[in-house]
């Protein structure tokens, strides 16, 4: 299987005029209580999202009575409660129920449980390069052309967004959630008493990192274990730099294997990488030595921080729900919060690296074809923002919905024209390498010490 062309990776294309550094949001008062206060507004305007009992919207997919759509996902706790919470509505309009299975190791199963005849009704892809490949091995997915989830995909997303759950011309597969990735977490109150500013350059974060080693710190906590998808961490991280060391051009090419994966600056960035992730003095606070990345969960590896054990974690907006598990408070005066990942030249200006989900059917009957669609509508984008920590590139998603404020910042960088946004490289590869030989070398790279040129050589190895 080979990459498809049509895949450019660029979701949005233009200049981030004036992105802060330290993230806030519109509408938020002075004490940080803007979450609060858009939810209350949500409430008063009476939005959809909280009055579940009107139906109206549903009538169009009919009496689902007495039927189970089977739903299979990457998504684990905590962040699994709010999908199911947001399908209630859909349930009781319909009668339809919804069995939702989040899975650690859904990118390893998922192909094998399609191959055995026991293939969900529903799998959210992370990765369309994922997707591909289970399209093109399998012949089991359902086409999406001319159905309710076609039309409501091209009535409330970019068309960008739709070309990435097509393949060869075909759709399969409608786009729901989305984050925003280039995000440093930290703690104000350390920083403040610290007498620690926020980079506003790659430089800045380098020398602040260099004064907290100084002053006896360990500047950056890292873990990039997550089952059968460990590694995966690792390659953001690589992501966000060739953005900012090389452009969306160069980052384009990599991604399509128009410049092959050991060419020298891709090299340049692991280099890069390796100058945080592998550096004895920088990490990782509060869990070990550098290989301790290797052994430690995602989900975990930003907590120190809440300890003091640790400065920095770069990680996706998505994070602040492991931050909520911990029962931390996540404001601009809270126990934690996030700025963006400063660039590195002027050059490139504030690029924005993100993801996104992907639904796709297995199956083809009515009570399938109908939560499909209303996973791509608005209804849904409201109801899932109203749970909690979640965020669309649905037009129709009212941002007073979104809870928080790093999310509604993110919504705005999401719905800008202006914004240099880049899908994740590696959710966009073949499925061999972006969820494969990219995520296992990385991970030789950090537990093994594994030579840069050797985990670039078998990377480019293995790209069909």
């Amino acid at each position: 299987m080979t990459q498809s062309k049509r895949r450019t990776g660029a979701v949005m294309i233009g200049c981030i005029a004036g992105l802060s550094l330290v993230l806030t949001a519109c509408g938020t008062d002075d004490a940080g209580n803007g979450d609060n206060a858009a939810a209350e507004e949500a409430d008063e305007n009476g939005d959809p999202a909280d009055d579940p009992s009107d139906c109206a919207a549903y009538e169009q997919y009919g009496d689902l009575s007495g039927t189970t759509v089977h739903v299979y996902t990457s998504i684990v706790a905590p962040e699994d409660t709010a999908h199911i919470e947001s399908y209630r509505p859909f349930e009781e309009c319909t009668g339809a129920t919804i069995d939702y299975e989040g899975s650690g190791e859904f990118e390893a199963q998922l192909t094998v449980r399609v191959r055995g005849g026991n293939a969900p009704d529903i799998a959210y892809f992370p990765q369309p390069g994922l997707l591909e490949t289970v399209v093109n091995d399998t012949d089991a997915v359902q086409p999406l052309d001319g159905t309710l989830a076609e039309e409501y995909t091209a009535e409330y997303f970019a068309e960008d967004w739709k070309e990435l759950g097509t393949v060869d011309g075909t759709f399969y597969a409608s786009p729901i959630g989305a984050n925003v990735k280039s995000f440093v977490w930290y703690s104000p109150d350390m920083f403040a008493d610290a007498g620690y500013e926020i980079p506003e350059t790659w430089d800045d974060m380098i020398a602040l990192s260099d004064q907290i080693v100084a002053d006896g710190g360990k500047p950056w906590c890292a873990g990039i274990g997550s089952g059968d998808a460990t590694g995966w961490p690792a390659t953001d991280w690589m992501e966000d730099v060739m953005l900012r060391m090389h452009g969306p051009d160069v980052y384009d090419q990599w991604m399509t294997h128009e410049i092959p994966f050991n060419d020298p600056q891709v090299a340049e960035v692991l280099a890069a990488v390796g100058d945080i992730l592998k550096n004895d003095d920088y990490v990782n606070g509060g869990l070990g030595d550098v290989t301790s990345i290797a052994a430690t969960e995602f989900q975990a590896a930003g907590l120190p921080i809440l300890d003091g054990n640790c400065w920095m974690h770069r990680q996706a907006s998505f994070y602040q729900a492991n931050f909520d598990e911990a029962g931390a408070t996540v404001a601009p005066d809270g126990d934690v919060y996030a700025f963006y990942l400063p660039p590195m030249s002027e050059e490139f200006g504030n690029p924005v690296l993100g993801g996104g989900e992907f639904a796709a059917a297995f199956n083809d009957r009515p009570e399938v074809q109908a939560f499909q669609a209303f996973l791509a509508s608005p209804e849904w984008a409201n109801l899932k923002a109203a749970e909690g920590n979640w965020i669309s590139a649905n037009t129709g998603l009212d941002p007073a919905n979104v809870d928080t404020e790093i999310n509604r910042l993110s919504v705005e960088i999401l719905q800008d024209p202006e914004t240099i946004f880049r899908f994740d490289a590696s959710d966009l590869m073949p499925g061999e390498v972006g969820a494969g030989t990219f995520w296992t070398e990385m991970t030789n790279w950090i537990a093994n010490d594994k030579p840069d040129n050797e985990v670039l050589d078998a990377i480019e190895n293995s790209w069909p």
